[in-house]
């Protein structure tokens, strides 16, 4: 994040998945003890210093978007709900790109008209 040129716009579910996963991550065992917390901070750090750029986006339009795109795609490709949710705030804000590691959410977000750069 330290290298990146211009913010990157994050949705408020982003927000809240990141810190979510984070904590479970932590309640696994998956990272250490008190990692969730420092993790938020560092996101935080960079919501604070410009390099995140948080957009709120009406809830009951994602949905709406979501539900358009679940109804086109998730029975021949075979979609989930949180995933289509990212997809879906990305076209309510108007984005252009869409980062992501999961595959599945990549095809997606290619299929809807983003661009998805290699990660």
């Amino acid at each position: 994040m330290k290298n990146v040129k211009s913010p990157l716009t994050i949705s408020t579910l982003n927000q809240y998945e990141l810190g979510n996963a984070l904590r479970f991550a932590e309640f696994r065992k998956s990272i250490a003890s008190g990692d969730a917390t420092r993790f938020e901070a560092q996101f935080d750090e960079d919501r604070e210093s410009g390099r995140l750029q948080l957009q709120i986006t009406n809830l009951a339009e994602v949905i709406k978007e979501a539900n358009r795109i679940s109804r086109s795609r998730t029975l021949t490709c075979g979609h989930r709900g949180f995933d289509i949710l990212h997809v879906a705030s990305a076209l309510i804000m108007k984005a252009t790109h869409f980062l992501t590691f999961d595959e599945n959410q990549k095809r997606l977000a290619i299929a809807e008209g983003l661009l998805v750069p290699k990660m």
